[in-house]
């Protein structure tokens, strides 16, 4: 029988990831979405004939649904989560978990006094890449994992965007995204989650790192470094200011994990996925760097189960946030210091 699912915020990331995911996934069932634009709420539904839609939360929860996906923006994500938990259901939340720590924690005890489960949606980690290489780390081909250097330079859509009537204006999902953080609190998120998965190994230190290409109050282009107690070292770099005034916009995404016995490198553009160690180089299938599908097959299994070994659970996802939000901040009082 499959669960009747709700889904919270129709936005773009919703459109193009999570609803194709979900019916693409036989045991889900998606129900009903809520969305307070009211375009939004009537188009959704239409392009994708999901049977009811709502405006109002308490209308959306009375509709009969079994579980919720939350894909609305992150400052949305507090309150959506509470309210799943005041009517019983179990949640997949989309990163960053939440804004703060204590947004963060409040959100994980208010679950667990409601009884459901509770999961960051890390979309990465379903990637046939990314479990490939989990199971390549686990059983030890390129020796101890000493080094990750994580690479996701982008223009996130270009600065400016230009309006049917010509006029050049900022890019509005790239300055939403600036306001609320900047590139290593939203997609820097899955990067970290990624160093978690792959290495099991809690982080001991941590520092950021930032350039500012625009004056925003994040920086758009960053570096977070972090140590692990197994003596692993993470870089991720990240940057939403890559090319993104160029007339010929271009990225990086590159995974290299560095052993004593070998190293592992997938690189998106180049698509490229290879071990090379001591018994020569082995070539892999390349695939795409996230999968929504295996995400929500996954929670679908999960909320049978009531359990999974491969979702992220929320309490790792509020301490990948915070980690992110952290090293941000450090990198911003950094920037003060120099100017002061």
């Amino acid at each position: 029988m499959s669960k009747r699912v709700g889904l919270m915020g129709c936005g773009q990331v919703a459109a193009y990831g999570h609803i194709p995911a979900i019916f693409a996934t036989p045991d889900l069932d998606l129900f009903a979405v809520f969305e307070p634009d009211p375009d939004r709420a009537r188009e959704i539904p239409h392009r994708f004939g999901i049977p009811f839609a709502f405006s109002r939360a308490e209308d959306f929860f009375a509709s009969g649904i079994e579980a919720v996906t939350i894909t609305s923006p992150a400052p949305c994500h507090r309150e959506n989560v509470l309210d799943c938990a005041r009517h019983g259901l179990p949640v997949l939340c989309e990163k960053p978990l939440a804004i703060n720590k204590e947004e963060g924690d409040e959100m994980v005890a208010a679950m667990r006094n409601a009884g459901r489960s509770f999961y960051a949606g890390f979309c990465y980690r379903f990637s046939p890449a990314a479990l490939k290489i989990r199971d390549l780390v686990r059983s030890d081909v390129i020796g101890r994992v000493r080094s990750l250097r994580l690479i996701y330079n982008w223009h996130l859509h270009g600065k400016y965007e230009t309006s049917c009537d010509g006029v050049k204006t900022l890019q509005k999902r790239r300055e939403a995204r600036m306001e609320e953080g900047g590139p290593m609190v939203d997609c820097g998120t899955h990067q970290i989650d990624l160093a978690h998965f792959w290495l099991n190994s809690p982080v001991t230190r941590f520092a950021g790192h930032g350039a500012w290409v625009d004056d925003y109050q994040a920086p758009d282009h960053m570096w977070l470094h972090l140590d692990h107690a197994n003596g692993a070292h993470t870089a991720v770099e990240i940057s939403y200011a890559y090319t993104h005034t160029a007339q010929n916009r271009r990225s990086e995404f590159i995974y290299e994990l560095i052993g004593t016995d070998g190293i592992i490198r997938y690189d998106r553009e180049a698509e490229s996925f290879f071990m090379e160690n001591s018994t020569g180089r082995h070539d892999f299938s390349f695939t795409p760097e996230k999968d929504f599908i295996g995400l929500y097959r996954e929670w679908a299994a999960a909320l049978t189960s009531g359990k999974s070994d491969l979702l992220t659970t929320a309490e790792e996802g509020v301490h990948v946030a915070d980690l992110a939000r952290r090293a941000t901040d450090e990198a911003i009082a950094t920037r003060v210091l120099l100017r002061s």
